[in-house]
């Protein structure tokens, strides 16, 4: 491969693929490189898929792409360890096309998604390792692979290689991760009759339900469990900090296993076939924990940018606009016959900042540092309110202002007045 590209993408996932069928849509030559066997292998897992991302890249979209359910129910559960307290939002706005959410089975979407990277005429190549990234001076101008004869040259390189980014830490373009900015989510997919979760769920057609679970499940660790509903599968998982689990020394794959067995849960997977299992690392440090993310010739997007959002649980629209973005930002200098300078490349933060991706993560930046400093939020609150729910709702011949004295002792005992407060006054700062 001595063959000179306009653009190198390192990477076959949202992001990757975003920057790679922008950029081969408009005319360059764009050479892909994914390690996996094929776009999608190494995710077996499901996910959710926001439509205002991918349709701004794709239009049409709808018409061929692999889609589980459009999501027209979002749940919200507090949990103990035995119940739960929650609420949902369900609309029928939601059950009209153009569908705003989806599920998706990420292995087969991402197998789409790169066939549509290649009918734009970008080249593909798989099972192919980046090992290093080829420099004069401090510009980046290609990228060395493990094939024989494996170094390619490029005007640009676009790393998309994930959370771990091991080319941008070799490069020195960031440091090595940190295991409070990182979460470890484990999923599994257990699939059942369609007719079956239509039931389940209250659903019908192609509409789906997700759930965001929060509490007891994740013994004090900062982290969230989910449910997602495909066509004929659930996908379940719960992720937590790689610090929490290093310091409780707490195996996932057990933390899930405890989670499926809570009385809430389980009924919802009874008679499911367990067949797929994934781990995998999130970025979930926010807005302070963003490297530089260009520079002489080279761009970072998706994960390697640690592009998500952890309280909305956004990832791929994120994915997908860094790497539009930086597409578009390429496209442009060389319309104007620019060199991909880091003077030049800076166009790329900026309209990032002037996206929702950088707002949004911007808005919530100290969550993540709040939750690690107060675990009360998923520990002690929970229980409060589980407890709260189940006396005011048991008719046991206590009247109602009895059990609200109780209810109001319990929180006092528990956190004090003063603790409550400052509580009351973290969470606002953290949302403000």
């Amino acid at each position: 491969m001595t063959e000179r590209f306009d653009a190198i993408v390192v990477g076959a996932g949202p992001s990757g693929n975003a920057a790679a069928y922008t950029m081969a849509k408009a005319g360059l030559k764009v050479l892909q490189i994914e390690r996996g066997e094929y776009p999608g292998s190494k995710n077996v897992q499901g996910a959710i898929l926001y439509s205002d991302a991918l349709e701004r890249i794709i239009p049409d979209f709808r018409d061929d792409a692999p889609l589980e359910r459009h999501i027209v129910e979002q749940r919200m559960w507090v949990l103990d360890d035995q119940s739960f307290v929650g609420g949902n939002y369900r609309s029928e706005e939601f059950n009209k096309p153009p569908y705003n959410r989806y599920t998706i089975i990420r292995a087969q979407f991402d197998k789409w998604f790169s066939q549509k990277v290649q009918e734009a005429g970008a080249l593909v190549i798989c099972e192919t390792t980046v090992s290093d990234l080829l420099m004069d001076g401090d510009r980046v101008v290609g990228v060395q692979t493990d094939r024989v004869g494996g170094a390619v040259y490029a005007d640009i390189v676009v790393l998309a290689d994930g959370v771990n980014s091991v080319l941008a830490r070799k490069a020195g373009f960031r440091p090595e991760l940190d295991p409070s900015e990182v979460a470890l989510a484990v999923k599994e997919i257990h699939f059942m009759p369609e007719e079956t979760i239509q039931s389940r769920f209250n659903v019908a057609g192609d509409a789906g339900v997700v759930i965001e679970m929060v509490g007891k499940i994740t013994k004090g660790m900062m982290g969230t469990g989910f449910l997602y509903t495909n066509k004929e599968s659930l996908t379940i998982g719960v992720g937590c900090m790689l610090s929490d689990f290093k310091q409780q020394k707490c195996s996932p794959y057990r933390l899930l296993d405890e989670m499926k067995a809570h009385p809430a849960i389980a009924p919802l997977l009874q008679g499911g076939e367990m067949k797929e299992y994934a781990a995998h690392l999130i970025p979930e440090g926010g807005f302070n924990s963003i490297p530089l993310i260009y520079g002489n010739g080279w761009l970072i997007v998706g994960d390697s940018g640690m592009f998500v959002n952890a309280v909305h649980r956004e990832g791929s629209n994120l994915a997908m606009t860094s790497g539009r973005l930086a597409a578009e930002t390429i496209i442009a200098l060389r319309a104007e016959d620019k060199p991909m300078s880091s003077k030049n490349l800076a166009r790329y933060r900026a309209a990032l900042d002037a996206s929702f991706v950088i707002k949004d993560l911007k808005k919530y930046r100290n969550m993540t540092g709040i939750f690690h400093r107060n675990p009360q939020f998923l520990s002690t609150y929970p229980e409060l309110l589980n407890h709260a729910a189940h006396t005011m709702l048991k008719v046991d011949g206590v009247d109602k202002k009895t059990k609200e004295r109780e209810i109001r002792r319990n929180f006092t005992h528990k956190r004090s007045l003063f603790g409550m407060v400052g509580d009351a006054y973290k969470m606002w700062r953290a949302f403000e």
